[in-house]
């Protein structure tokens, strides 16, 4: 073997220098992982997965976030609706979607939350699985009756419910923040209801137009659509306090029924495991949309009370809800989805 000479070994080092570089450019490093990430997205198009049916509330809703974070970012928002199994179909898409913030879903605490109560085979955990980002607003559904329906308040509608002996109800799934509140109406005042669920609010409503249900839930800005059209009664609200957009409308408790402090929330989540500085730059940008006066003017407009909280007080807010949610469960009797 030829004895080695100074530039052979300096050629040796210099190869076995870059190998070195190579192969720790191959190690996962925090920065690496975390910051690369952050300083690049969004790099591609975001889906973002409403709960319910297109051209329903959160979907609408969903679209005006959409339009925003497409202007702020200049990549484009995808809103995908996946409606069906009282938003199961939503929340699982994103559960198993790659933690990258790429995939977010809008939905509703009462759907998200007691689903799982309801159905022993949920794909997923509905606080493990999901990263908080922002509870964009509150609000609470109403219950409302065809224009043609003689009761015109909530003790008209039961005794009116019991003298025919049969009254149908429709709500936008098994589950839901409508069911829920119908069964435990039922239940307070004794009242012969049938629920009949659908896959999307909107459907609901055809059919009471049409007379095949007796009566039907609505989101606010739903209920004040029908009822500027003369269409409708709204009996009541379940939420803690009168919307503002319909003063006119009691909620419930004012009209002597308590227990439908029903203000569930609005809100954006991403999958678990979301690098945190994404899930930063997502929660920084949609506060910042919630907090816009015309953002906040359509929500409100929409019968929603804009909020926009941090991820650590949506995690909070969404772990003190569960006993409330598990006694309403309890409340109405209710063991399944089916």
């Amino acid at each position: 073997m030829p004895p080695s000479t100074p530039a052979v070994a300096a050629r040796i080092r210099r190869r076995e220098a870059l190998q070195a570089v190579a192969a720790a450019a191959c190690l996962p490093t925090p920065w690496a992982a975390f910051a690369q990430p952050s300083a690049a997205y969004p790099a591609k198009p975001i889906r973002l997965i409403p709960f319910g049916t297109a051209g329903g509330p959160i979907d609408i809703i969903g679209r005006i976030y959409g339009e925003r974070l497409t202007q702020r970012w200049a990549q484009q928002v995808l809103v995908e609706p996946k409606p069906g199994a009282s938003g199961i179909m939503a929340a699982d898409a994103v559960a198993k979607a790659p933690p990258d913030g790429y995939t977010l879903m809008l939905t509703m605490s009462l759907t998200h939350t007691t689903v799982p109560m309801l159905q022993q085979k949920v794909p997923y955990d509905s606080l493990r699985d999901f990263q908080p980002l922002t509870q964009i607003a509150t609000g609470g559904p109403m219950l409302i009756v065809a224009a043609s329906c003689p009761a015109s308040n909530l003790k008209e509608f039961v005794a009116w419910a019991k003298a025919k002996g049969r009254v149908t109800y429709g709500t936008w799934g098994n589950g839901s923040s409508a069911h829920l509140s119908g069964e435990l109406f039922k239940r307070q005042t004794g009242a012969p209801l049938e629920h009949v669920p659908y896959k999307g609010e909107s459907a609901a409503h055809i059919d009471l137009f049409g007379g095949v249900l007796d009566a039907a839930w609505a989101n606010p800005a739903t209920a004040r659509t029908h009822l500027q059209s003369g269409r409708i009664k709204v009996l009541g609200i379940t939420g803690a306090r009168r919307v503002g957009t319909l003063p006119q409308v009691p909620t419930f408790a004012e009209q002597g029924y308590d227990g439908f402090l029903l203000d569930s929330w609005l809100g954006f989540l991403a999958p678990a495991h979301t690098p945190q500085p994404v899930v930063d730059k997502l929660v920084a940008a949609l506060r910042e949309i919630t907090q816009s006066p015309e953002v906040r003017s359509k929500l409100q407009d929409m019968g929603f009370e804009p909020l926009g909280n941090t991820p650590a007080e949506f995690a909070a807010a969404q772990k003190a809800e569960l006993p409330q949610w598990a006694a309403l469960v309890k409340a109405t009797g209710l063991t399944s989805l089916e």
